[in-house]
This record gives structure tokens, sequence and C-alpha cells, in this order.
């Protein structure tokens, strides 16, 4: 997995407003392939209806990682093989099609998938539009997310994946050629083939729960230090559930769990408040068990330890920008005489000066 940078943004986002007159600073409007009147706002949404609209955001030649997300509902299906979201990167070309029906979205590249269980015309209980998500890289791997979800309740995959057929037109583009369709959303970025784990649709939730504690997860699951590769593994996770069944019982100690706390602004750098500093609270819990709690106390103490170490060289490095400005550490230990899992946490402050203008207004 690859978060998002702390320099990159969504270059284009409609929320149901205009594709040519996008609301909102640094934000690019979408040029229409084509001639068609047949789009007009409608609610919360730009709806495409008669013989449609496609359109376009112009890919640079140095553009191979590319990621669109739009929200959609159907008002009147759209035939089958109808492309609504393609993304091609001048190599490959990967698109988003109906498949004539109220309940399936294909992907088609090299060949076609198909997922057949989705609410298009929003007639379930508590409807909400269908957010796609669809992504393709420099290599050819396309992916497909739906409502923003990588696994489901169950755990299991909730996306399609395919790739990419040949260039054929190099652009990114969403619209409709036939049937009626609100498009609630659409942001685009070409800045990376971006999962909903490492780019969300709001920058501050990338700053504060992607590049911050899922950067953190990352980086140590790419340690080489020697506890946390032979004696944590793949335990590494973050703090979801900090529950004692989903700490001990789901996970076997020696475990990692990280987690983004708090976040504060203490000042505005500048009126209007388009530069701020922002402080970002991680917590880093490593849990071990053990019948002799001193052993478990000590290879606490020493993954800690080189988890601190692998923070410390490889994360706020940045000064100015991205700074590790302080710490604090509780060791824990033994109170009850039938305790066996020894939990040690570590407390990391972070500060970012984060640009404050590449938002929807």
């Amino acid at each position: 997995m690859s978060v998002a940078k702390l320099n990159h943004y969504w270059n284009a986002r409609l929320g149901g407003n205009d594709p040519a007159s996008p609301v909102g600073n640094n934000n690019t409007a979408w040029s229409l392939t084509g001639s068609s009147s047949d789009g007009a706002v409608s609610g919360d949404a730009w709806r495409i209806s008669g013989s449609g609209q496609t359109w376009k955001q112009t890919v640079g030649n140095d553009d191979n990682d590319l990621t669109i997300i739009a929200g959609i509902k159907y008002e009147v299906t759209p035939s089958d093989g109808t492309v609504l979201l393609s993304l091609d990167n001048g190599t490959h070309r990967i698109e988003v099609q109906s498949n004539g029906t109220n309940t399936g979205i294909k992907l088609v590249g090299a060949a076609t998938t198909t997922k057949t269980d989705l609410d298009l015309t929003m007639i379930g209980e508590e409807p909400v539009p269908l957010l796609l998500r669809l992504t393709l890289d420099s290599d050819g791997n396309a992916y497909l997310y739906f409502y923003d979800i990588v696994e489901d309740d169950g755990g299991a995959a909730y996306y399609i994946q395919g790739t990419g057929s040949s260039s054929s037109s190099q652009g990114a583009f969403f619209g409709n050629t036939n049937g009626t369709l609100d498009w609630y959303v659409v942001y685009y970025t070409s800045f990376g083939a971006y999962s909903p784990d490492e780019m969300d649709m709001s920058d501050w939730t990338t700053q504060t729960l992607y590049q911050t504690g899922f950067n953190v997860v990352n980086i140590l699951k790419g340690s080489r230090r020697y506890y946390i590769r032979t004696h944590v593994g793949d335990a590494i996770q973050y703090g979801y559930d900090l529950s004692s069944n989903a700490m001990i019982s789901r996970v076997h100690p020696p475990s990692i769990h990280v987690l983004t706390q708090k976040v504060d602004s203490p000042d505005f750098l500048t009126l209007a408040g388009s530069r701020t500093d922002q402080r970002y609270n991680v917590i880093v819990y490593v849990t071990t068990r053990g019948t002799d709690y001193r052993n478990a106390y000590r290879l606490g103490a020493s993954i800690m330890g080189e988890v601190f170490d692998e923070l410390y060289t490889q994360t706020g490095l940045q000064g100015g920008v991205d700074s590790l400005i302080s710490y604090d550490a509780s060791l824990d230990s033994k109170i009850d005489d039938d305790e066996v899992i020894c939990v040690h946490v570590l407390n990391l402050t972070y500060m970012k000066k984060i640009r404050m203008f590449f938002r929807e207004v």
C-alpha cells in the first residue's frame, strides 16, 4: 500500500455543479467532448440525459497512475455497454460500463468483469448514491471499488480488478451517452492510483488517518529490525478495535497496534487560514504474552525500542513540513497475580505544515 504524499491532492472536484465551472480553489475545470447541452444541475447532482455528455480531464504523458471517483444514481437505466467512467494513461485504458440493468456494473479492459449486487436506482433500505472508485496504474493494473470499501464486514474483497486494454484516447472521462444519470460527485487525481486506504476524498482524512496513522503501520511492516521482523511479523495493524478480544484473541501476541487518537491546530499561520501547523498524536501499543511476566515485559520493551528507533529514523524528517516533536512511553507492570498480558504504550506527536487551500469551497 502506498499512501498519498503530503503534496498530493485532487486535481478536479465536482459536487453536483457544472463541470465547466467547478466550485473551489485550485480546482481544474472539465472539458466537454462534443457539443451536447443535455446536462444541468438537478437538486444535489449534475444530471446528464438525452443524447448525453462526456467530460474530460487532460492526462499528461508523465501521468501514468490515475484515480477517479464518482457518486451516481440511475434515473433512466443506460443500455448495456454505455461507458460511465474511463481512464487512459497513454499506454492502457480501462472503462466502467453499464450492463443494462439496475444492479450491475462492468469493468472493461483486456477482459470484462461484472459486479451484479448493486443498487443503482436507490430503491433499497436507506439508499445512498453508488460511489465508484476507478484506479489505473502504469502497468495497466485496474481496480474498481464500491462505496469506497476495500473489504466487506466478512473480510471479503469488495472490489473487482482487471488489466487495461491498449490506449485509445488519453484522458480521464465521466458521463453517459444514453439513459439519465445523476452525478453527485466526481473527483480526479493524476498523482496516483489510490485505493480507499491510500487517499480519501477529504484532504483532512488523508492527512490525519492515512498519511499519519496508516503510514506508521506501513513503515513498521517494512522494517527489517530483528524483533519487529521475526517476532511480530504480520501482526501489525491499525487500531480500529482495541478491545481485549481484538488485541489478544484475533491477533496473537506479540503484536503492534497503531492509532491516530488526536489532532489539533493551535494557530492558523496566515489570515484566512490558508496554512496551519497541525499536531498529530499517534499511539503505538506493543502487546506481549507470557506466564513469566518479566519475560513478556522485557520482550515488549525490546520491540518498543525498535518501534521507536524505526519511527525516529524514518518519519518526521522533513524539517519545517513534517516533524516528530515529542514522545512519551508508558511501560506496563503486573498488578494481578493472574496477569499474563503486557501492553507497553508509545505516544508520538508529529507537527505538519498543512496547505488548506486545496479544498472544495
